[in-house]
């Protein structure tokens, strides 16, 4: 046992410091920015085009004291209830051409018409059109009908800084934000760990490397180089965000505290992370000892990401249903758990909860890091070496022997 952990060791230190003074792995630390930098410039541009884009406009084809009687209300009614609340209107001059015509004609681009009068209105349009603004158009014929009779009157207002509505609204959308950032991440690590086991296979490194130490400390060291690797980028991210929050000050909302407290949360979202790449790691690698090829591991990974994509899926799903039975299988089930339990934290102040989780999930991480070895030691040598050559390996990579003897 201490022999196979003194080659995980090894071969995770080895691992490691190759990936950590690679120039990959500047790329690897800047590359979530680019999604972030893209998103920000997406949603900017996205908001200046909808701005651009023309209102709905619903023609008035009534008589002039109607028409003017139902402008008048449409001004009011949008200070009191919002502007966009209502739909653009505009009188259409005097048309013998019926409400169809009037539709069809694209220099008016009406939505619909609204005709007759304001004591039997008719809403003209499309289904969508006649659905989305019948009920606005309704509001707005019976204020232009009755006047002073539908004023809104004043009232008085008070407002504070939180209310346990709005906290668990924003303790929801922290376990949401939780649950995407702890995914991303799994499968973007879970992705390297094996390519760069392909990559070994394709290069015969990995035949050296196993004719020295035993395939279990492969497989594991490998595993959890890749997961100290990706610790290493947490903190980066984390201290990169913490200075660009620091310099934001008073400019950014402030977040609400989750229901377990920010410390807590933190870590059991470090921990919940480290089970859910654990799991899908054991997975990856083992796909990466059965293929040869990149098309190979595209074809092999393919069904389990889509199968652990549905997993994230659900567990989303759950994240407004906490305590409810299909929130508990969520949280029980190995693949969906880390995700619902990182919701949860955000959301429930139970602590032992979390407790039975981690232990349940760490016992089923080691059952398919288990089967992950099983599969790394069938496939990864067709063709083992003999007993000899591995055992002269061993001691040469240990130092048990100078590297000039056998």
């Amino acid at each position: 046992m201490m022999n196979t952990i003194r080659a995980a060791y090894v071969i995770g230190r080895r691992d490691f410091t190759a990936i950590i003074f690679s120039k990959a792995f500047l790329f690897f630390l800047i590359g979530p920015l680019f999604p972030l930098l893209v998103g920000g410039a997406a949603g900017a541009l996205g908001g200046e085009v909808a701005k651009d884009i023309a209102r709905p406009v619903v023609g008035i084809a009534m008589n002039a004291e109607d028409g003017a009687a139902l402008l008048k209300a449409r001004e009011v009614m949008a200070d009191e209830l919002g502007e966009r609340r209502f739909p653009e209107m505009k009188m259409l001059p005097p048309s013998q051409d019926d409400a169809e015509a009037l539709l069809k004609n694209t220099k008016n681009g009406l939505a619909a018409v609204f005709e007759g009068s304001l004591d039997k209105p008719l809403l003209v349009g499309t289904e969508s059109a006649v659905e989305s603004w019948k009920g606005e158009m309704a509001l707005l014929a019976a204020y232009a009908k009755n006047g002073e009779a539908l004023k809104l009157g004043p009232i008085d207002t008070q407002t504070v800084q939180q209310s346990a509505g709005n906290k668990k609204q924003q303790q929801l959308l922290t376990g949401q934000a939780a649950q995407v950032l702890v995914f991303m991440l799994t499968m973007l690590l879970a992705g390297m760990v094996m390519s760069n086991m392909v990559e070994e296979k394709s290069n015969k490194i990995i035949e050296v490397i196993a004719a020295a130490v035993p395939m279990d400390s492969v497989f594991i060291g490998k595993l959890f180089a890749m997961l100290a690797m990706a610790f290493i980028g947490i903190i980066v991210w984390a201290g990169v965000g913490f200075g660009l929050v620091m310099l934001a000050g008073s400019a950014l909302p402030s977040l609400p505290v989750p229901a377990v407290g920010w410390p807590m949360f933190i870590g059991l979202s470090i921990i919940y992370f480290a089970m859910a790449y654990l799991v899908l790691g054991s997975l990856f690698i083992g796909i990466g000892a059965q293929a040869a090829t990149v098309r190979e591991v595209q074809t092999l990974s393919m069904p389990i990401t889509m199968v652990q994509l549905i997993n994230f899926f659900f567990a989303m799903y759950t994240v407004t249903k906490i305590n409810t039975p299909v929130e508990t299988f969520a949280a029980i089930f190995p693949f969906s758990s880390p995700f619902a339990m990182v919701a949860r934290a955000a959301q429930d102040a139970t602590l032992w909860h979390h407790a039975v989780a981690i232990i349940g999930q760490g016992l089923f991480a080691l059952l398919i890091i288990r089967i992950g070895v099983w599969l790394f030691r069938r496939n990864v040598m067709k063709s083992g070496s003999g007993g000899r050559v591995k055992e002269s390996g061993r001691r040469k990579l240990f130092g048990l022997v100078p590297m000039g003897r056998n």
